[in-house]
């Protein structure tokens, strides 16, 4: 009989729990496992790098330097919160670093896709719909578009966010409603200039 304990069922949505047993594991010396939390989270790691670094060599370079972070840090992992929200603080804090030594910041739904299968007219339309977004999106405070993008394109919480950015919560939630207002008012704009 086997006294090792038995590997966790491997669901596509991890409970707190469950993310937790997966972790123990690991750091009790199944470190195949670890392979399993990269396969679950480096498309959000993706996405999060390449609204930091806007090129597909840099975002690679992330995900790996933030699953070696992990990995390192693994046993500082206490479960106080979910495993997500501690991994996206990692993230966060290594491109916030690379970012302060390269450039700013620039917001993942910059480079969002509208489907143009249209007539041309409304492909024109909607070019020019996204280009007032990725516009408006720009002249957004750096702060702002990070919660933006966290709540909105990362479908975060507010209290997931502040674990990731260390923001209070009610400034995150200002910062999404001053956010929207600002996009709100430069997209009215936009559309009274037709």
């Amino acid at each position: 009989m086997n006294n090792s304990p038995e590997k966790p069922a491997i669901p596509q949505e991890y409970s707190q729990a469950q993310e937790q047993e997966l972790v123990q594991c690991i750091l009790q010396g199944d470190k195949a496992l670890f392979k399993v939390l990269v396969e679950r989270y480096q498309g959000a790691l993706w996405s999060l790098g390449m609204g930091f670094f806007r090129n597909g060599e840099d975002s690679r370079d992330f995900v790996q330097e933030v699953f070696i972070k992990v990995y390192r840090n693994l046993s500082s992992f206490e479960g106080r919160s979910r495993f997500s929200t501690w991994l996206y603080r990692i993230a966060y804090n290594t491109a916030i670093n690379s970012v302060k030594r390269k450039r700013e910041y620039l917001s993942l739904a910059e480079d969002f896709d509208i489907p143009d299968t249209d007539t041309p007219e409304r492909q024109a339309m909607r070019a020019a719909g996204k280009m007032a977004v990725q516009e408006a999106l720009k002249k957004l405070p750096e702060r702002y578009r990070i919660c933006i993008d966290l709540f909105f394109f990362h479908d975060l919480s507010y209290p997931e966010i502040e674990k990731i950015t260390g923001f209070p919560v009610n400034t995150i939630k200002s910062h999404v409603f001053r956010a929207k207002q600002q996009l709100r008012k430069s997209l009215d704009d936009f559309s009274e200039g037709d």
